[in-house]
């Protein structure tokens, strides 16, 4: 596939692209999209929204950064003035060029959406992770996409020190200090032309962990950031200019990009952007705010109902509540209804493909299902071999297509994920006689809990580093409110306790060593793991609820 003339400066993460013959198919054309051959995305979902919409439209609320400084409220006007005024920073005091990977890290704010903007305007390929991975995970990033600028909150600085990245310019914003990056930008003029990237140039990494070895970096285009609000948000959410958007996924997930920030902007709408630690929160910035577009994960939707048995909230502005990130069942998509008359709309996405492929709305909603491929996207269910389509009413794999696809940064994993130009998401489908699709389960050792990916073996590889574990198995537990929760099987070294002591002293220890949510909830100590007469390990076993003898569950 011929690519456009680059506007980057720093080519590599065009360079470190996939082969041509390993892409997925991409169909623009048959998805009813037409973008222009040089095309930025900052600027499209900012300038080109402000010249339709106007500058005093809300755009962006919510708690700053900085803890001693007052709510945000800006609107159209008063963001583009901040993320140009930051662009200018980011390229004349950073020297940040066109195509080098920009770190972006913190909590959801309206402060870290404007520097992601701005890193957009300015020609930047944007690598938004989580404000609670790990100095290690950190490092590894920053190793694999070559990142030398980062960004980051005041109050995630400590971690991303600790990775001792060689080489990083780092901003931080939300601290106050004279030289905090957003009182830096406020010496700089208000307007900042954006580099006139092309279409087909990378504007983000998004990173997501395998179930083994190093996370893999899925590159995304420009054209792919307007191409989910162009198909999802457009024809399926179809929001109005006057909603007000807000939800639990962070930023760094491509979930929260999309939902939290480029689905309002595209749509001249409005986003409430801030940390909310339980559904009580979550529930009255609902009713504060008037919120009127939720999303999050089932997880978050069951405790809200049971937050809503406790006391009540006034959800009166809510009219579109979205759930991805793991399965919905059916009863807690009645139980919502029931209790706030409105339809959830189900949805299944990808890292790989930005953002939601499968869903539903209103009519077309059917519990138990996760709907229909979205307007320009394509979706079969497959053999095993990734290209046979099997019969309808029979399991197989999810395999898509559509405008935006995988594309790995220089990973040899990319062959098992296209095949025959179809993307094979790594989940078990049925394809029902009236169209609709309905999950089955993950195809691989995926652990998906209160939404969050978490891979097994890479929980194993941090027990593994304590003295006391001896041999580790680590995967996922059916649980009622979380979807699955984390349980590692531990056989421990010689003369280690196997008692409660010892489990919270293993937690402690992957609590430092991996982010809060990969954490196992239950160890249970065993003699010895299932495996194989070639010594392979058979997780399927310890997930069925097989032991060997001489196990001890602890729950913490």
């Amino acid at each position: 596939m011929e690519l456009s003339p680059s506007a980057h400066a720093d080519t590599f993460a065009r360079d470190h692209l996939p082969p041509a013959e390993e892409w997925p198919s991409l169909d623009l054309e048959g998805a009813g999209l037409a973008y222009p051959a040089r095309l930025n995305c900052g600027a499209e979902l900012l300038d080109t929204t402000l010249a339709r919409h106007g500058p005093d439209r809300p755009a962006l609320r919510g708690p700053s950064a900085d803890p001693g400084a007052p709510d945000i409220d800006w609107t159209y006007g008063e963001l583009r003035a901040h993320v140009d005024r930051l662009a200018h920073t980011l390229t004349e005091d950073l020297e940040l060029l066109p195509g080098n990977r920009v770190l972006l890290r913190g909590p959801n704010s309206p402060e870290l959406a404007a520097c992601w903007l701005a890193v957009m305007k300015a020609g930047g390929v944007a690598v938004t992770v989580l404000a609670g991975q790990r100095p290690g995970e950190l490092a590894t990033v920053c190793r694999l996409a070559r990142i030398r600028h980062a960004v980051c909150s005041a109050d995630s600085l400590d971690g991303l020190t600790a990775a001792g990245v060689p080489g990083l310019r780092t901003a931080v914003f939300g601290d106050g200090r004279p030289d905090e990056l957003f009182r830096r930008a406020a010496r700089k003029p208000p307007r900042y032309e954006a580099v006139p990237t092309a279409a087909d140039d990378v504007a983000l990494l998004a990173y997501t962990s395998g179930t083994t070895g190093d996370p893999k970096g899925c590159a995304h285009f420009h054209r792919d950031v307007l191409a989910i609000a162009d198909t999802f948000s457009a024809r399926v959410l179809r929001p109005a200019s006057g909603d007000l958007f807000a939800g639990s996924p962070p930023l760094g997930f491509t979930f929260g990009l999309g939902g939290l920030l480029v689905f309002p902007l595209r749509a001249g709408a409005a986003s409430l952007l801030g940390h909310w630690s339980g559904p009580a929160q979550m529930l009255e910035a609902i009713e504060r705010h008037r919120v009127s577009v939720f999303f999050t994960a089932p997880t978050a939707y069951r405790g809200m109902l049971a937050a809503l048995r406790d006391a009540p909230y006034d959800l009166a502005a809510l009219r579109r509540c979205v759930s991805a990130g793991e399965h919905l069942p059916a009863g807690t998509w009645h139980a919502w209804h029931r209790h706030t008359g409105l339809r959830l709309i189900d949805g299944i996405g990808a890292t790989e493909m930005l953002h939601i492929f499968l869903s539903a709305a209103d009519d077309e909603i059917r519990p138990g299902t996760t709907g229909l491929p979205v307007p320009g996207f394509r979706a079969r269910v497959v053999a095993d071999d990734g290209v046979t389509p099997v019969p309808d009413g029979e399991p197989g794999l999810l395999a898509v297509r559509g405008p935006v696809g995988c594309r790995y940064l220089a990973d040899e994993r990319q062959r098992a994920y296209v095949r025959g130009g179809w993307n094979l998401t790594g989940d078990t489908y049925v394809r029902e006689p009236d169209g609709r699709f309905r999950y089955v389960a993950r195809a691989d050792d995926m652990i998906i809990s209160s939404g969050y990916n978490v891979p097994g073996p890479e929980v194993e590889e941090a027990l593994l580093r304590h003295p006391d574990v001896a041999e580790a198995a680590v995967v996922g537990r059916a649980d009622a409110r979380r979807g699955q929760v984390v349980v590692a099987h531990l056989v421990l070294a010689d003369d280690v306790p196997r008692d409660d002591e010892t489990a919270a002293r293993l937690r402690e220890f992957t609590a430092g060593e991996l982010v809060p949510y990969k954490v196992p909830r239950e160890f249970v100590f065993t003699d010895a793991l299932p495996r194989t007469p070639t010594g392979k390990l058979q997780r399927f076993r310890l997930r069925s609820g097989g032991r060997a003898p001489g196990t001890a569950p602890t729950d913490l």
